[in-house]
C-alpha cells in the first residue's frame, strides 16, 4: 500500500495536476497538501478531507482505466492516428469495429490491425483488480478532410466514440510571410481610446475603420486593438477588456449608431441625437481624459435603443439579413435574453432566483424590449464588423484582434456553459520578479477534462467568433495551452498549482480554425515561458511575439537583441509602460508609489534603467541610427524603430501613442482602482494625429524601411 503522500500525488497527476514546478527564479516549489486538496476539489475528485485521497484514487483509477477510447484524437494533417482501445473485462478480444462519420456526414469504414498495448502502472492496493487489457489500434492508411468528424468503435458489445480533429499540423500563414518574404508593418490603439476629433467621445467601429484607411494610405497592413468583446456595463459592472461577459458577441459599446440601417426613419432615435442630456453626456466625454463608462453607456444607448423597437416594430426580425445573422448566430438569443436579465435584476446572475440562475430564463424575467436590444445591437455589431473586416482584406490589410485568456464569472460564457468552468479556483500566475506575492486574475479556469468531454464546443465558437472578421489573432498567455496556474479560492496567490491541458488537442483545433478563416495566429509568449512551449508553436506554425522593453539589458552586448526572424515586433505592449515611461523610469516612480519597490530597490532600477539609456545610446550610434550622443526621448523611439523596422521581424506592431510621446500606461497589471486602467483616451485624437509631421514621417521612414531588404 502506497503512503499517504505517495497517493496523493499520484491522484494530483491522474488529474493532470503538477504537485511540483519551477518558478521564474529557478527555485523547486512544492505544492502543500490544502493547495492539491482545493484545486483537485475544483477539478471533482471526491476529497473532502486527506482520509478520503484512497477512495478518491482508487475511483480515479477505474475512471481512468475503464473500457473505452479516449474522447478527443488528433488527424495530423488528414492521417488518422493509431489510438488505445481499453477492452472490457472477459472480452473474447475480437476485432473491433471502426467507422469515420465526416463532418460532412459521410461514414467510412476504417480497416484496422490490432496489437497489445504496453500495460497501465496503478498504484498498489489502489485498485482491487488489475486494469483491462489495452489494444493499440493501427488504421489503415487514410487521409480525412481537415475538419471536425466522428469515430466509432464498436467492440464487446460495446460502442464508443471520439471528436477526430483533422487538422493542418501548421496554423495558416500568408505566402507573402514566407522567411525572406514581406517583412509587413502596422499601428496599435485601444479602440476606447481613440476620438476622431475633440469631444467626440471614444471610438467606434466606424473610428477603426477610418484608422485602418489612414494606415493604408502610409503603407500599413495591419490595424491591432484590444479585445472588442461583450463587457458587463450595468450591474455587476467590468468594462474591462480582459474580463469580458463574454467571448462569443461583442461589446454594444463600440457599434456605431450613426451608420444603423434605418436611423433616417427612426424618429425617436433622430430626436435622441441632438438631446439636451446626449449632448451633455458628449461634451463630458470629450473633455475629461479618462473615460465614464456609465456616461459612455447612457449616451450611447440613448440612439440604439430607439433604434432597437423602430427596427423591431418596423418588421426588421423579418428582414434577410437579420434572419441571417439568427441563422449563422442562433446563440444571440439566449445572450440577449441573459443581458435583459442581468439588467432588470442588477445583480450577478449567482444571485439570481432558481430558474434564471439555473439557465431557465422565461420572458417574465426580463424586460422585451431590453431583450429586443441586445439582439439588435449584436445585429448591427456583426454587420459592421463584416463591412470593416471586408474593408480591410480589399486593401490587403489584417484586423489584429486579441483572444483574451478567461471572462468574468458573472457573464454570459459562465453562466451558459457553467460545466467547463472550474469552481472554486481562479486562474493566475506564480511569483515571479515583478509580482514577488504572484497573481490572482479572478476569473475561473476552464476544466480541462470538461473541455474534452463536450468536444471543445465552447472553443470552437469563441474562435470563430473572432477568426471570422480577423485577419490575426493574439492567443493571450498562449502557455495556457500546455498549462494554467490555479489560485484556489481563500488562498494566497503563491500557493497556486500548475494544471496541465491536452496541448496537441488545443493546437490541433487552432491551426483548422486559422487555416479555414486564413488568420494568422500570434502567440502571446511573454515572460517566463518553458521552452517546450516555443517549441510547439515553432512546430505549429504560431508567431511568436518580440518586445523591446524585454530584450533590453545594459549587462548585455549589444543591450538590445535584433527581433527574432518571423515575430511580431513592438516596442511594449498595453500591459508595460510606454516607450517614454520606461526611456526616462517613469515606471519606477510609479511602482514606487504604489509600494512595489522600496526607495533602495527604486534607485537601483532607476540606476540601472540610466545605464540601459547610455548603452543603447552607443548602440545606436555605432550602427548608425542615431547622429547624437543626448538625444531626446522621441528621437531615441525613432531611432529603435528603424532598428526594428529594418530587422527580420514578419510584422513590426507600432504603438500610435508612443509617437507623440505619452507617458501614462493604458493598463498597470497588479492594480484596479490604484489606476485608471483601460479608461485613459488618447492625448490626440484622430484628426490631430493623422496630420502630425512627427507622426507621419515616422511612419514613413518604417515602411521605406520595411519595403527594402535591409538598413542603407
Amino acid at each position: 500500500m502506497a503512503g499517504p503522500d505517495a497517493m496523493l500525488r499520484r491522484l494530483a497527476r491522474l488529474h493532470g495536476v503538477q504537485p511540483v514546478y519551477v518558478d521564474a527564479m529557478r527555485r523547486r516549489r512544492s505544492a502543500s497538501r490544502e493547495a492539491l486538496l482545493a484545486v483537485l476539489r475544483a477539478l471533482g475528485a471526491p476529497v473532502e478531507r486527506e482520509q478520503d485521497v484512497a477512495a478518491a484514487l482508487a475511483e480515479r483509477e477505474r475512471a481512468v482505466f475503464s473500457p473505452g477510447i479516449e474522447p478527443v484524437l488528433v488527424a495530423w494533417d488528414g492521417k488518422v492516428p493509431a489510438f488505445e482501445l481499453r477492452r472490457a473485462w472477459g472480452s473474447a478480444g475480437d476485432l473491433p469495429t471502426c467507422r469515420i462519420r465526416l463532418e460532412s456526414g459521410e461514414a467510412l469504414e476504417l480497416r484496422v490491425l490490432v496489437s497489445a498495448a504496453p500495460a497501465a502502472v496503478v498504484a498498489a492496493g489502489a485498485v482491487d483488480h488489475p486494469p483491462p487489457a489495452g489494444q493499440r489500434v493501427e488504421p489503415e492508411p487514410l487521409r480525412l478532410p481537415p475538419g471536425y468528424h466522428r469515430l466509432e468503435v464498436d467492440a464487446d458489445g460495446r460502442s464508443y466514440s471520439a471528436l477526430l480533429i483533422a487538422a493542418p499540423r501548421r496554423a495558416y500563414l500568408p505566402a507573402a510571410w514566407t522567411d525572406g518574404g514581406a517583412r509587413d508593418w502596422g499601428v496599435f490603439l485601444p479602440l476606447y481610446a481613440l476620438e476622431d476629433h475633440p469631444g467626440s467621445g471614444p471610438g467606434d467601429l466606424s473610428s477603426l475603420g477610418r484608422l485602418a484607411e489612414w494606415t493604408h494610405t502610409l503603407g500599413g497592413r495591419v490595424v491591432g486593438t484590444l479585445p472588442l468583446f461583450a463587457a458587463l456595463l450595468d450591474s455587476p459592472f467590468e468594462p474591462g477588456p480582459y474580463s469580458p461577459a463574454s467571448r462569443l458577441f461583442w461589446n454594444e459599446l463600440y457599434a456605431d449608431p450613426l451608420r444603423a440601417p434605418g436611423l433616417d426613419d427612426c424618429a425617436d432615435a433622430l430626436a435622441a441625437l441632438d438631446s439636451p442630456s446626449r449632448l451633455t453626456d458628449l461634451e463630458r466625454l470629450g473633455t475629461d481624459p479618462l473615460i465614464n463608462y456609465h456616461t459612455l453607456v447612457r449616451a450611447r444607448r440613448a440612439v440604439l435603443r430607439p433604434l432597437a423597437a423602430c427596427f423591431f416594430d418596423s418588421g426588421g426580425a423579418d428582414s434577410p439579413s437579420f434572419r441571417r445573422f439568427l441563422a449563422e448566430r442562433p446563440e444571440a438569443e439566449a445572450f440577449a435574453r441573459f443581458m435583459a436579465t442581468c439588467e432588470r435584476r442588477g445583480e450577478a446572475w449567482a444571485s439570481w432566483p432558481v430558474g434564471p440562475r439555473d439557465g431557465t430564463i422565461r420572458p417574465g424575467d426580463y424586460d422585451e424590449r431590453a431583450r429586443q436590444y441586445h439582439l439588435y445591437v449584436q445585429w448591427l455589431l456583426d454587420g459592421q464588423l463584416r463591412t470593416l473586416a471586408a474593408g480591410l482584406r480589399e486593401r490587403g490589410q489584417r484586423l489584429y484582434l486579441d483572444m483574451p485568456l478567461g471572462v468574468h464569472p458573472a457573464g454570459y460564457d459562465v453562466w451558459s456553459r457553467r460545466g467547463i468552468f472550474a469552481t472554486g479556483a481562479s486562474a493566475g500566475s506564480p511569483p515571479d520578479a515583478f509580482f514577488s506575492l504572484g497573481q490572482n486574475w479572478g476569473f475561473p479556469p476552464l476544466h480541462p477534462e470538461a473541455l474534452r468531454e463536450t468536444r471543445y464546443a465552447y472553443l470552437i465558437d469563441a474562435l470563430r467568433t473572432s477568426f471570422r472578421f480577423a485577419g490575426m489573432l493574439r492567443i493571450d498567455h498562449v502557455m495556457a495551452l500546455h498549462r494554467v496556474f490555479w489560485v484556489p479560492d481563500g488562498m494566497e496567490a503563491a500557493e497556486g498549482v500548475y494544471v496541465r491541458y491536452p496541448a496537441h488537442e488545443l493546437y490541433a483545433i487552432h491551426c483548422l480554425e486559422s487555416v479555414r478563416h486564413a488568420s494568422v495566429v500570434v502567440g502571446e509568449d511573454l515572460g517566463t515561458v518553458p521552452t517546450e512551449v516555443r517549441r510547439a508553436m515553432a512546430r505549429h506554425g504560431f508567431q511568436r511575439m518580440w518586445v523591446l522593453e524585454f530584450e533590453t539589458s545594459p549587462d548585455r552586448v549589444p543591450p538590445v537583441t535584433s527581433p527574432v526572424p518571423g515575430s511580431v515586433a513592438s516596442v511594449g505592449t498595453h500591459d508595460t509602460p510606454t516607450f517614454a515611461a520606461f526611456w526616462e523610469a517613469l515606471d519606477v516612480t510609479d511602482r514606487e508609489d504604489l509600494g512595489l519597490l522600496d526607495a533602495g530597490a527604486a534607485a537601483a532600477e532607476r540606476e540601472g534603467r540610466a545605464k540601459l539609456r547610455e548603452a543603447v545610446i552607443r548602440m545606436l550610434r555605432d550602427e548608425g541610427w542615431l547622429d547624437t550622443a543626448d538625444p531626446s526621448t522621441l528621437q531615441a523611439l525613432r531611432a529603435c524603430l528603424a532598428r526594428m523596422a529594418a530587422g527580420p521581424a514578419r510584422l513590426l506592431l507600432v504603438n500610435l501613442e508612443d509617437l507623440w510621446g505619452e507617458v501614462a500606461p493604458q493598463n498597470v497589471p497588479g492594480t484596479s482602482i490604484e489606476r485608471p486602467n483601460w479608461r485613459r483616451k488618447a492625448r490626440m485624437t484622430f484628426n490631430e494625429f493623422s496630420g502630425l509631421p512627427e507622426v507621419v514621417d515616422t511612419l514613413a521612414e518604417i515602411q521605406r524601411l520595411r519595403s527594402r531588404t535591409g538598413k542603407t
